[in-house]
């Protein structure tokens, strides 16, 4: 009998990294298993003074989020980590880290096994940060591309760097996303590789040609040697340059995923199935139609954008900035107001009673729009609090913010185009989504289509699945 194929998915996300593994189903060549998954918070905030990026920088301290790894990883089972065959890795998209070739990090011993440490390597700019303004973005040169650039895309706090610190990026000659890193430190890459999916989402790439904007960025004085090479998804980037926490040396790499497009490949079971991931952000995604090309002029004004996903095909995305990220901010306000009271308490515990007084307020005429952080296509725009009535309670504001996060993704991609496009049902996935009972009841509430909910470690089963899926293609 042939030996299982186990595949491991990773996910670097921006407030925890996850890992699973994934078995191939025994009675089913085309399912899976989830065999053991993990996740850690990587609680890796850094601050942004240390580039001169001001309030609006939003960094992210490299170590803090490959120590998070290494504790997945070293919780998994040992015995199904010496049987993984492929490992498939996803994460937050849009942002940037820079690294030293050759020099981007070092392995330590780490008891059992060596573990991955940065060396010479940047803070990751996320794809929160907020440095570019509007007026910086309307002075950097058109794409030829369908998508735009917004502030936290890697070409964009490229272009901001090179004017405001252009010292900051002498010592490097590499970058990518995070995951981008990640594999690159795996694989021992002379050069980082990148998804399209992850290309894309850092503008200046066209995904009709599957190239970078090279001549407009060189014109502009952009350092067009940073920008990694660009390979298919669910492609090998290369092999593990060493035994890892057990798993094989030699074991294939896949090149790096986007979180989205990694969270839709492990739920969407159907072309007729529309996702809708809610973590730190919030995305609604929909397969488009085989075939289907975007218009080739970006419309930044626009607020459903088109992803690559697999085979040159595309996903319909309104991705929102304001999701779980919004209740995070809730609560800190609400421990702060508490310890300016002279009192003390953990923002579990309020986060937990904010739940549960949400859930026995079963409705609420009190409306929130929660775009504290704008929008990508509303870059200036605030929240707002109206029908604000005399019997305001904890219970209503908290109901009415799970409420708004859900009608303002709503709003930017309303449920008659998603029918228009032929979706079916639609299926909930994402930390903030699985830990919240009052924004499941909002997201039923708001769908007039079946409604499905599937696992917090969607988007590393999914880059797992990808690789499952390969390996399962190349022994038939």
């Amino acid at each position: 009998m042939a030996a299982r194929r186990i595949t491991l998915g990773i996910d670097l996300g921006t407030t925890s990294v996850k890992a699973a593994l994934l078995g191939a189903a025994p009675d089913d060549p085309s399912g899976f298993e989830v065999l053991a998954s993990c996740a850690r918070a990587a609680q890796a905030e850094a601050a942004a003074e240390s580039v001169v990026a001001g309030p609006q920088g939003r960094e992210q301290d490299v170590s803090r989020i490959l120590r998070a790894l290494n504790e997945c990883l070293a919780a998994l089972p040992r015995q199904l980590l010496r049987s993984v065959v492929g490992i498939g890795v996803s994460g937050q998209m849009h942002g940037v880290v820079f690294w030293k070739t050759g020099q981007g990090c070092e392995w330590t011993e780490g008891g059992i096994s060596p573990v991955l440490a940065p060396r010479a390597v940047s803070h990751l700019v996320t794809w929160q940060d907020g440095r570019c303004s509007s007026e910086f973005l309307a002075s950097l040169p058109q794409p030829k591309s369908h998508l735009s650039v917004a502030t936290g895309f890697g070409c964009a706090t490229i272009f901001w760097l090179l004017k405001n610190c252009p010292e900051f990026l002498k010592p490097y000659d590499a970058a990518g996303t995070i995951h981008d890193y990640v594999v690159a430190m795996l694989c021992g890459l002379p050069r980082p590789l990148m998804s399209d999916q992850n290309a894309a989402s850092w503008g200046y790439f066209n995904t009709q040609s599957q190239s970078w904007n090279v001549e407009i960025l060189r014109s502009s004085g952009f350092p067009v040697h940073l920008l990694p090479d660009v390979a298919e998804p669910g492609s090998v980037a290369g092999r593990t340059s060493r035994v890892w926490f057990e798993i094989p040396k030699g074991t294939q790499v896949g090149v790096a995923l986007g979180d989205l497009q990694a969270s839709v490949y492990s739920c969407m079971a159907q072309r007729t199935d529309a996702v809708l991931n809610i973590s730190t952000s919030v995305q609604l995604a929909a397969s488009m139609p085989s075939g289907f090309q975007p218009a080739q002029t970006p419309d930044p004004a626009a607020p459903v954008a088109y992803f690559p996903y697999f085979d040159g095909t595309y996903l319909g995305v309104a991705a929102s900035l304001n999701g779980g990220n919004v209740l995070a901010m809730f609560v800190h306000m609400l421990v702060q107001w508490t310890a300016d009271l002279g009192l003390e308490v953990e923002e579990s515990t309020v986060y937990s009673r904010i739940i549960q007084a949400a859930v026995q307020q079963t409705d609420t005429h009190l409306t929130i729009t929660p775009t504290v952080l704008g929008e990508r296509h509303l870059p200036d725009q605030l929240a707002s609090v109206t029908r604000i009535s005399p019997d305001l309670s904890l219970g209503h504001v908290a109901r009415a913010l799970c409420r708004g996060i859900v009608h303002n993704l709503l709003s930017m991609l309303p449920v008659r185009q998603l029918q228009e496009w032929g979706v079916q049902r639609v299926v909930g996935s994402g930390s903030a989504l699985s830990r919240n009972e009052v924004l499941k009841q909002e997201v039923q509430r708001a769908f007039p289509l079946p409604v499905s909910f599937g696992q917090d470690v969607d988007a590393a089963v999914g880059a797992a699945l990808v690789m499952l899926r390969g390996n399962s293609q190349k022994e038939s």
